[in-house]
């Protein structure tokens, strides 16, 4: 049976809105994951439903704060009364630890500086410490000695208040996981919706619509998210190798094994380790691995392996991101190894500007005062303008409820945005709306579109920037065969291809006939050079004969405006 994304309807004047939300996200997973879940995370959702009120909400406030110890002294809240009472059930199921060993670390951070010299008073005056010394000079000195982990009342048998330690964080945030397929949104996402700041379109989709399909992917997720957390933390690339997960026929997590597998590879290279940065890139096997691992090997004068490689992706099929890269390594390869090669096509050389402005100051905004005209306004768009209307034109498409793509109320767009197959599993439905460019209907489908969808989260439409305004001029101003051809070079590559936009774009609403009506403009400050995505983008333009200028900012002398 079909049903539509509907969110919860907790109100921000409710005192237990949090708690509504939190009930529905476990209601969603109940209902849509259940065969997924082991024992213990079953038990955990017919088990939470029996608490009293006042312990549900207790836990739920504990689950979205931050860390897992918390001093019962601060978990007040209104609606909850008394904490100790609301959290008795917690800690009698083992949700909760009512008297946790701590280390002296959690003890430091849990402890305030006048309690911390009441519980080490003898330490203090041992270590011949000032009885005012910092936090910091406490923990400097003390840590060293003191390596066991103790109850609060152990450390301090004066204490008068209590630390607890949630002990289900771990099935929360597997729970979090299965119903946001991700675990970067978290449950802000409610709040935020409530507020009216975030607002999201109806999808709708059928019950096998979900973002994992076994729990032995979830099993994969989680500890592709722990590697990652550990690299930031400081952890060492060969040892968290050693613990990736084997590849997986699932293609999104195979995605984000492949990430994990680069970024692991780059902190290699940064460390010097260039054998195991060549071994990570290898079986990353993501474009950008294969780029950097091209120019490890030049580094290490292994210019053969270089060239095989290279030559290898140049015959598979490149995105234009990695066609660019390999056309500036292989010539030098080619050179080292005294090969003949290949002539490269000369990049087009763009219309020139050269502006001297009062300055410094936000360059953009001072380039569009310089060059607007009433009959010829220039907008600052970047790369808002041509993705806004392509996605405008495209959202049934782009928010089709097609399996895997959503799975819960808050996405800003399908799941499946970058994956390699998310053109091709819907090629057909592209086709249907780039027809509309060829038989004018295009114009309407946009404007009703803006007009009807205002306002909601889209991955392609920024409405701060595309207003109505803006839109109309585009549509009376670019012709639909440019338009055509720019969202055909979109769906070529959706995440590389969507920056490196021209900042602004001038609308000439009355230029004669036969005369361009628009012009984008790229702006460069003093010392600032087109980036690689900018150049591909300007190459395109040339190619297809569309109006492109960039223009080449200097802050002025002030005798030279005084002139």
């Amino acid at each position: 049976m079909n049903s539509a994304f509907a969110t919860p309807t907790a109100s921000l004047d409710d005192p237990f809105y949090y708690l509504t939300n939190f009930r529905f996200v476990l209601a969603w997973v109940g209902e849509r994951h259940a065969d997924l879940l082991a024992a213990d995370e079953l038990a955990f959702l017919e088990q939470f439903k029996t608490l009293p009120q006042a312990s549900q909400a207790l836990l739920v406030r504990m689950v979205m704060r931050k860390g897992e110890l918390f001093r019962l002294s601060k978990l007040r809240y209104t609606e909850v009364g008394d904490s100790a009472e609301a959290i008795a059930p917690l800690v009698a199921l083992g949700w909760v630890e009512g008297d946790p060993a701590l280390s002296v670390d959690e003890l430091f951070n849990q402890l305030r500086l006048a309690e911390l010299r009441q519980v080490f008073a003898d330490e203090i005056r041992a270590a011949g410490l000032s009885a005012s010394s910092a936090k910091t000079v406490l923990y400097g000195t003390l840590e060293s000695q003191l390596t066991h982990a103790a109850t609060l009342q152990t450390w301090w048998a004066n204490a008068t208040d209590r630390v607890v330690r949630l002990t289900i964080m771990h099935i929360c945030d597997r729970l979090r996981l299965m119903f946001f397929g991700n675990l970067r949104q978290d449950w802000a996402e409610f709040v935020l919706t409530e507020l009216g700041l975030q607002r999201f379109d109806f999808v709708p989709f059928t019950p096998q619509s979900r973002a994992f399909q076994s729990r032995q992917e979830v099993d994969t997720y989680l500890a592709l998210h722990r590697l990652r957390e550990r690299l930031d933390a400081g952890g060492q690339p060969a040892d968290l190798h050693l613990e990736v997960p084997p590849p997986t026929a699932n293609r999104w997590l195979a995605t984000r094994r492949a990430r994990l597998l680069l970024q692991l590879g780059r902190e290699a290279e940064r460390s010097g380790d260039s054998v195991l940065a060549l071994k990570l890139y290898s079986e990353s096997g993501s474009s950008e691995a294969r780029i950097r691992q091209l120019r490890v090997l030049e580094r290490q004068g292994e210019h053969q392996a270089a060239f095989e490689l290279a030559t290898h992706a140049l015959k598979s099929s490149p995105n234009e991101t990695e066609h660019q890269a390999l056309a500036r390594i292989l010539p030098r390869v080619q050179r080292r190894l005294k090969l003949p090669a290949e002539p490269s096509d000369p990049e087009p050389a763009h219309e020139r500007w050269d502006l001297s402005l009062p300055g410094p100051q936000w360059v953009e905004r001072a380039v569009v005062e310089a060059l607007s005209e009433p009959e010829a306004p220039v907008n600052y768009v970047e790369n808002a303008l041509l993705t806004g209307l392509f996605g405008l034109l495209c959202w049934p498409v782009i928010f089709a409820p097609l399996p895997g793509a959503f799975f819960h109320p808050f996405h800003n767009g399908p799941a499946d945005l970058y994956r390699d197959d998310f053109v091709a599993r819907r090629r057909d439905a592209f086709d249907a709306c780039l027809a509309r460019l060829e038989d004018g209907s295009y114009r309407e489908v946009i404007r009703s579109t803006w007009r009807e969808k205002h306002g909601l989260a889209s991955p392609f439409v920024h409405w701060a920037i595309v207003d109505e305004p803006l839109v109309e001029l585009a549509l009376s101003c670019i012709p639909a065969v440019h338009l055509r051809l720019c969202f055909e070079r979109l769906l070529g590559d959706l995440k590389a291809n969507r920056a490196g936009l021209p900042d602004l774009i001038q609308f000439m609403p009355d230029a004669a006939v036969g005369e361009p009506r628009y012009r984008m403009i790229e702006v460069k400050g003093p010392g600032d050079r087109l980036q690689d995505n900018q150049r591909r983008w300007l190459t395109f333009f040339h190619r297809h004969e569309m109006p492109v200028a960039v223009c080449y900012v200097r802050w002025a002398e002030s005798d030279e405006l005084e002139v």
